[in-house]
């Protein structure tokens, strides 16, 4: 295993990743320095206890889709290969195959991903990590938690909101417009109180100015 490790700030820069509590920023540079050379941490609780983490943030790792954890305990760094590529003559294969195995990878992104459709593993009761170990607050934020879209990994949907847009302006209107603001907000350094809002400004601004050119077109004519 390298013992150096690299973060991209196409990840650490982000608002999802700013936005968490410093104690998990924390828990993930620690957990993303003890990972094998494809991104696999066996000992997350141990790794926890020695810097004086909690379950919360852990959790928050996971609801936010910077981590990817298994019933085996093992997790794995999302990002891992937007962070880190070892060279080959000093990569050591991960002996987590099972787990591997279970993953698939975005050829354009590089992000990891679960292939059996989940986005995330909860940890079981034999962890001792689940949602019962949460406080009334943190059950009522995950409740309220939003989808993050785009490139940088920026804009925050609900579900609800993803959707509105796709019935509004079709599934690849609102691909095109979300990569809009997503590299808008990462280029220029915006912060928007409603990204859902947002989009739908720009959705009504693009329309009239379809219309205006389209009208334009015809008085030429």
């Amino acid at each position: 295993m390298a013992n150096r490790r690299m973060f991209s700030m196409k990840i650490v820069d982000t608002d999802a990743f700013l936005e968490m509590p410093q104690s998990s920023q924390l828990l993930y540079f620690h957990l993303a320095m003890r990972a094998d050379d494809d991104g696999f941490i066996s000992n997350p609780r141990r790794i926890m206890k020695m810097i004086g983490s909690n379950d919360d943030d852990f959790k928050v790792l996971l609801l936010k889709r910077f981590l990817l954890n298994f019933e085996s305990g093992v997790c794995v760094i999302k990002h891992w290969l937007i962070h880190n590529l070892v060279r080959g003559d000093r990569y050591t294969p991960t002996q987590y195959i099972r787990e591997k195995q279970m993953l698939i990878i975005d050829d354009k992104t590089k992000k990891y991903s679960l292939n059996n459709g989940s986005q995330l593993v909860i940890p079981n009761d034999n962890q001792r990590m689940t949602q019962d170990r949460l406080g009334e607050d943190s059950i009522d934020k995950i409740k309220e938690e939003k989808d993050i879209y785009g490139e940088f990994e920026n804009v925050k949907l609900k579900k609800e909101e993803h959707q509105k847009l796709v019935e509004n302006i079709g599934e690849n209107n609102t691909k095109v417009i979300i990569e809009e603001l997503s590299s808008y907000m990462a280029s220029k350094g915006k912060r928007y109180s409603s990204h859902y809002a947002t989009l739908l400004n720009w959705a009504r601004r693009k329309y009239q100015e379809s219309q205006r050119s389209q009208n334009n077109k015809r008085k030429i004519v």
